[in-house]
This record gives C-alpha cells, sequence and structure tokens, in this order.
C-alpha cells in the first residue's frame, strides 16, 4: 500500500451539482429558520427577566434602557454563532456549487462490516476524509481487504458524494 493516497479533481456530474444545490436550499432555510428563532428570544428572554424583577418587587423593573441592551447583546450573540455556523458550513457547500468540482481518492479497504439489524453493508477505508462507507451487496462480497476503492467528495465541503 502507499504511504500517501492518490487524490484528483474532476468536474462535477449534473445530479452531484443538483444535489449540491437542494443541499445548500435545505441548510440556508434552516439557518434562516434558527436565526429567526433566536431573534424572538433575543426579544422575549429580557421581556421574562423584567417580569421576574417586577415579581420580586425591584423598582424600575421594566426599564426600557436594560430591556434593549439586553435585547441588543443576545441578538449580537446570536447573530454572531449563527453567521460563524454559516461561514463554517454553508459558505463551503456554495464554493462547491460555484467551483463544479470534486475530489477523487483513492482509498483502501481495511475492513468489512455488515450490520444484520438493518441489512447494511460497510467497508473501512485507509481514507482521512471518509473512514466508513455503505456499499451495495455485490460491492460488499466482490471487494476483500487491501482493495482499492475510489471515493467522491465535494472538494470544499467534503461532502460524500460516492464510490467507484
Amino acid at each position: 500500500m502507499a504511504d500517501e493516497l492518490e487524490k484528483y479533481n474532476e468536474p462535477l456530474e449534473v445530479e452531484e451539482i443538483i444535489f449540491l444545490v437542494r443541499k445548500e436550499q435545505k441548510e440556508r432555510k434552516q439557518y434562516f429558520r434558527v436565526f429567526s428563532f433566536l431573534m424572538i428570544m433575543s426579544f422575549i428572554i429580557p421581556f421574562a427577566g423584567a417580569w421576574y424583577r417586577a415579581f420580586e418587587g425591584a423598582p424600575n423593573a421594566f426599564s426600557l434602557p436594560r430591556f434593549f441592551v439586553s435585547a441588543c447583546v443576545l441578538l449580537t450573540i446570536s447573530g454572531a454563532a449563527v453567521w460563524s455556523a454559516y461561514r463554517v458550513n454553508l459558505r463551503k457547500i456554495q464554493a462547491d456549487i460555484k467551483s463544479r468540482t470534486k475530489t477523487v481518492e483513492c482509498a483502501h479497504v481495511v475492513r468489512k462490516l455488515y450490520m444484520p439489524q438493518n441489512n447494511a453493508y460497510f467497508l473501512y477505508l485507509d481514507s482521512t476524509n471518509k473512514l466508513s462507507i455503505e456499499v451495495q451487496e455485490t460491492d460488499y462480497y466482490r471487494l476483500q481487504a487491501g482493495d482499492e476503492v475510489n471515493i467522491e467528495f465535494a472538494t470544499h465541503s467534503r461532502l460524500y458524494l460516492g464510490y467507484f
């Protein structure tokens, strides 16, 4: 076995581009939902805190400056969290769609595993990107430990696209 695995880039196929576009749209909607929820909570939490202070008998429990400062702090924290998650994940998928390339890596089968609970066949690989892949039954019996398997994944986001 070679110490370094062979990797090269290829253009994405149409089905793979469609998969990435759908994944990007789905994740963008999810980020919007999460940010909307956090935005609402950024206003509810200071309001609930004001009611708590009012029940405790604190003077000036419904202070507008305190409410807006608390809401702004929570909005800043939640906005920064969503923005950083967006930068880490969604931008990589968008870069894959823009570059329209995938990486093909030649890996070697290390171990085979059959899971009778869900009738699934897995191959464990020596790849740094993907440790195991689910394969069809025919490929499971055809491939042995030490055989080469080419795995395809998106270049930037490292999303698994398939094997051959």
